[in-house]
């Protein structure tokens, strides 16, 4: 995942910088012309709403529910078989563990591999070991703000090696994304973004 990863944004720039070239040979004898205009209207436009400048915020905004708090999530009580059964269930592979009656008093996370780590290959039983028991601490987690940019994002995700990052204001925690939320947010923002090139190259802007 992590050298997909470095590869697409390598071959973005790539891209990127072929395109900047095209502008650039598309008519030497205008060369100056080109140059300046593409200085002076399109970095700003592209920065202002190219992936670069992509943050937490928006993917939240994109999936709905996440920016609302309904994010899923267990307590530090359920056992683990619960915990396994909710993600199967809804097809997620983390929940927020919150403590006993305080929704909103973020107790840690759960994952997949923590079940694969420290219940099948340890031979516990899940029906018996809480979750409390073997959840990610919150003073553990690592975590992100709406104000994060999404390749920000990535790159912790990314270093840190976990799929899964929740999302805190100063309030709490208000949703929770996924590689998989950054990865496709990046991807929709690069392609608008080679777009917006090839607009300029053809006279678009």
């Amino acid at each position: 995942m992590q050298g997909g990863l470095r590869s697409f944004l390598s071959h973005g720039n790539v891209i990127k910088n072929a395109v900047l070239q095209r502008v650039r040979m598309v008519n030497p004898l205008l060369q100056p012309v080109a140059s300046s205009r593409f200085e002076s209207v399109t970095p700003a436009r592209i920065e202002e709403h190219g992936f670069e400048s992509t943050t937490i915020a928006d993917i939240l905004k994109d999936k709905g529910k996440g920016a609302d708090g309904s994010w899923l999530w267990c307590t530090t009580d359920d056992t683990v078989y619960d915990a396994v059964k909710s993600m199967t269930q809804n097809n997620v592979g983390a929940l927020v563990v919150v403590k006993p009656d305080e929704k909103k008093a973020i107790a840690g996370i759960i994952t997949e591999r923590d079940y694969l780590r420290k219940i099948i290959v340890q031979g516990r039983s899940s029906k018996s070991t809480k979750v409390g028991d073997i959840m990610t601490e919150e003073n553990k987690l690592i975590t992100v703000t709406p104000d994060t940019r999404v390749l920000q994002a990535m790159q912790l995700m990314t270093d840190n090696r976990i799929r899964h990052i929740p999302v805190i204001d100063e309030k709490g925690m208000i949703g929770m994304v996924s590689i998989g939320d950054v990865v496709r947010a990046v991807v929709r923002e690069h392609r608008q973004e080679v777009e917006r090139l090839n607009a300029f190259i053809q006279g678009g802007y």
